[in-house]
């Protein structure tokens, strides 16, 4: 009898979506590697080895401590050590994981001032300083680096200008823009930076990490919030020795020390140069097809894209991953079906773009989107031969 393959045997699936991300082969190859012991010698030289690569990505001299746990987990741990039954802080809440700041903070009895910004607008800073003004016995000020669920980047170098020569502590949530977008957190006075494993630092979920200034540490002192798992000071003290707390995820570590010698082999100034030239070509693509971008201020972490009244973002986003093997992301919350999320982000470069802008427009097509085909792949190779 002769052998008949699949008709989807050679279907390749690309992964265009922020969080998880492309994983680097070599990554692949050190996480399937025997399992060691945690409490090894080779495992204290491998944590003491990535805690000190995590300083370059960072941008910071403070010690970055890591949490076996998705990035919320290190939102949480932020809000848990560093404030203060009844305590008042300001939140900005622009999309989802701005309102997961605030839904954090309500849980541990924290009174929040939120700043309300419209779903694909950035916060004014200007706003910001007004709320401090009104309320001077603020804490902290919860902010995100780039809104995942509508791809816009705040301006946190303007906002730290603002805070770092007051009591109030920043807060920042870069755990989807973590090596995409630029946060000098000792340059500009950031307080706390928090982040995880699978987007910009291109390792399955399972980590996260943290790193405070000594600001930040002196609010630790005073913080009366319960925490077990999630105590920073206990995680950090046994990160400087080379250990955890609890067990890690050991795996996951193994395959973050590679992932992590890419971005420090590359240099964080040119990881993000890489990153901005993806997120150009893929706007100068969209925008030559015809569609509206979402964010007015994108960041370089994704692309987030306005579909046109009559296509369902959702089916589209179905089509694509069961048909051609592309996955892109989905609107989230009250912009599920409206907004298409591509992301350019960790282990991808210019040829990736290319095939998510091609597969973009021949969706678009076959669903009977009037599309010049190529348009924007030839709009996107602009770029990049600039």
């Amino acid at each position: 009898m002769q052998w008949a393959p699949s008709k989807s045997i050679m279907k390749k699936n690309y992964l265009f979506t922020p969080g998880p991300t492309p994983i680097p082969p070599d990554a692949y190859l050190a996480m399937a590697q025997p399992i060691d012991y945690h409490r090894s010698e080779e495992s204290v030289a491998l944590i003491k080895d990535i805690l000190e690569k995590l300083k370059h990505v960072f941008q910071t001299e403070n010690d970055v401590l890591f949490l076996t746990s998705s990035g919320t987990g290190a939102m949480e741990g932020a809000v848990a050590n560093l404030l203060c039954r009844g305590d008042k802080v300001l939140v900005i809440r622009s999309g989802k994981f701005g309102e997961r700041w605030a839904e954090i903070c309500t849980v541990y009895g924290v009174n929040i001032i939120p700043i309300d910004v419209p779903y694909g607008d950035s916060v004014a800073p200007e706003a910001v300083e007004e709320k401090l003004t009104a309320h001077p016995d603020l804490t902290a000020v919860f902010a995100t680096l780039c809104e995942t669920s509508t791809g816009a980047l705040h301006d946190i170098e303007a906002i730290a200008g603002i805070t770092r020569d007051s009591p109030v502590l920043l807060v920042v949530d870069a755990v989807s823009a973590l090596g995409a977008d630029d946060l000098q957190m000792n340059s500009w006075g950031v307080d706390v930076v928090v982040s995880c494993s699978q987007k910009g630092l291109m390792t399955p979920p399972g980590l996260a990490f943290a790193a405070l200034n000594s600001r930040a540490w002196d609010a630790t002192e005073r913080s009366d919030l319960p925490k077990y798992y999630l105590d920073f000071r206990k995680a950090h003290q046994r990160g400087l020795e080379g250990s955890v707390p609890y067990t890690p995820a050991v795996t996951l570590l193994a395959g973050l020390q590679i992932a992590l010698s890419h971005i420090c082999a590359e240099g964080i100034r040119n990881t993000f140069s890489r990153h901005a030239r993806m997120a150009s070509a893929t706007r100068n693509a969209i925008k030559t097809i015809g569609l509206p971008l979402f964010a007015t201020s994108p960041a370089n972490t994704l692309t987030s894209i306005r579909l046109p009244e009559g296509i369902d973002g959702k089916t589209f986003v179905k089509m694509m991953r069961d048909k051609h093997g592309i996955t892109y992301a989905g609107g989230q919350g009250e912009l599920s079906g409206k907004i298409v999320r591509i992301a350019h982000l960790g282990w991808m470069n210019e040829n990736d773009v290319i095939v998510a802008i091609s597969a973009f427009e021949r969706g678009l097509a076959e669903i009977g989107y009037d599309v010049q085909l190529g348009a924007g792949v030839a709009a996107a190779q602009e770029v990049f031969a600039k």
